[in-house]
């Protein structure tokens, strides 16, 4: 196995870690919080620019970058439509979770962000159908977007 891709299995890994810690809060608290969410940004943005740098690859860099504006703009469209459905945490994941997907190709941004609310609304639906919730109850969105993420990278 070659150094970069030692590399990239140890950036998915923590990936992996810290989306299980988000999920695990944002289904306790309803929350995403910045403190974890902005240096995984950070911390992200910088392993793209790194390996674009060290591969030679710019088309990966944009594409990456598009998928944050992409994902994250309409995220953000989203909570401006609905300011008590989406909050602003989803919308910072959604920025990490576009470029990561976006790295990964076309294919996996489409193939995550849908995932996301296809699961949603699953969940959703079946907790009606139970009668454990209504058209009004609250459900942590970040949970299905950071398990849409996995969907979409391991298909795309």
């Amino acid at each position: 196995m070659d150094q970069r891709t030692v590399i990239v299995v140890l950036v998915h890994a923590v990936l992996l870690a810290v989306g299980i810690w988000l999920l695990a809060i944002d289904v306790r608290t309803h929350r995403l919080p910045d403190r974890i969410v902005l240096p995984t940004l950070g911390g992200v943005l910088l392993a793209v620019v790194a390996d674009a740098v060290a591969t030679g690859d710019g088309a990966a860099l944009i594409r990456s970058l598009c998928g944050l504006l992409i994902l994250g703009g309409f995220y953000a469209l989203l909570r401006l439509a609905s300011r008590s459905g989406m909050g602003g945490g989803d919308v910072k994941l959604a920025a990490v979770i576009g470029l990561v997907l976006g790295w990964h190709g076309w294919t996996a941004l489409a193939v995550g962000a849908a995932s996301a609310f296809v699961l949603a609304a699953v969940y959703a639906l079946g907790l009606i159908a139970l009668r454990r919730a209504n058209g009004s109850t609250r459900i942590a969105f970040g949970p299905w977007m950071i398990i849409g993420t996995v969907i979409g990278i391991a298909i795309g």
